[in-house]
């Protein structure tokens, strides 16, 4: 795919890894036209940390997923979309879970019409490893059953199954992308690396939920590079792939390994209110990758280590962003 010719869009674009696969699409030479969230701030959510000639590149258009007119108006025109707009705070979807439904389903559903109606030549929809719940074997391939174990993960694998139908019912070029766990410069502290780093470098002690699950943790350009691999091949069409490393950590080892890094000693405090409703914890996420090598020939580039060099870099050097006194949900 010669990206010079493509005019793409981004649903997502202020948000963690939309920012970072703007970023990564500029420098292709897409024609990249950036949805944000509109919030009536006059700010670009995590575009704003990009670098000056990549925002300036950009064309940023804010509104709302959930606008079905809106979301038709920006993808007129285009060749290639990348569904990344979602409401993603596992904890939040315990309090609010309509809103995951209205946002991730009908959100997604708005795209999925959209680009029927405009013909474009592919939809790379986002999906997560949330969608396996605790697995039932490891590592997880994409046969892997699906198990809706909080809200959050029931609507994306709504959102999910619509992308399935879309392409078997009506043809639509529709790819998804299932990253595991994914980290690095500008994440929230709504994720459990931030949260260990702000802490470490702001609090007495560590207050985590369990330290117990084991996740598979992938450095956010490597994700975004899959992203871009995943649109360029023509044999993802209509199949889910995995992103991940292979690799698994527990929350308590990744913890203690985040600490040597910053050279702190702090202790790691079990704290209650942190922790998921028993039944919808997802213990085990590891990847098998096996299925993106083939097809697209996408590899990771950056061990954990490294990525967690550049997490812990970029949190303490934005630190008054982050509220390490809170727990975010």
């Amino acid at each position: 795919m010669n990206w010079n010719s493509k005019r793409v869009v981004v649903t997502g674009a202020g948000g963690f890894i939309g920012s970072h696969l703007c970023e990564a699409l500029v420098q292709t030479g897409a024609d990249v036209t950036a949805m944000i969230h509109y919030s009536g701030r006059p700010d670009w959510g995590n575009l704003e940390l990009a670098p000056s000639q990549i925002k300036s590149s950009l064309k940023v258009v804010a509104g709302n997923i959930e606008d079905t007119e809106f979301v038709l108006r920006q993808v007129s025109g285009q060749h290639v979309i990348f569904h990344l707009a979602a409401l993603i705070a596992i904890p939040y979807s315990y309090v609010a879970p309509r809103s995951y439904i209205t946002t991730n389903v009908l959100g997604t559903l708005n795209v999925l019409e959209a680009a029927k109606a405009c013909g474009v030549e592919k939809v790379v929809h986002t999906s997560t490893s949330e969608t396996y719940g605790t697995a039932i074997y490891t590592p997880i391939d994409e046969n892997h059953p699906l198990q809706g174990q909080s809200p959050y993960s029931a609507s994306k694998i709504g959102a999910d199954k619509l992308a399935e139908s879309y392409y078997r019912s009506f043809g639509l070029p529709v790819a998804t992308i299932r990253p595991f766990n994914t980290f690095g410069p500008r994440q929230s502290a709504r994720a459990i690396i931030p949260t260990i780093i702000t802490q470490a470098l702001a609090r007495s002690e560590i207050r985590l939920g369990s330290t117990e699950p084991v996740r598979d943790f992938n450095f956010v350009q490597d994700v975004a590079d899959a992203f871009i691999k995943v649109a360029e091949s023509s044999k993802c069409v209509g199949d889910v792939v995995n992103v991940g490393s292979g690799l698994g950590i527990t929350i308590g080892d990744l913890a203690t390994e985040i600490l040597r890094l910053i050279g702190s000693n702090k202790p790691i405090v079990s704290a209650k209110d942190r922790f998921r409703p028993a039944d919808s914890e997802v213990f085990k996420l590891i990847c098998d990758n096996s299925r993106v090598r083939r097809l697209t020939g996408w590899k990771q580039t950056h061990s954990l280590e490294q990525g967690l060099i550049k997490a812990i870099e970029f949190v303490s050097n934005h630190l008054t962003a982050y509220k390490a006194d809170q727990f975010t949900i």
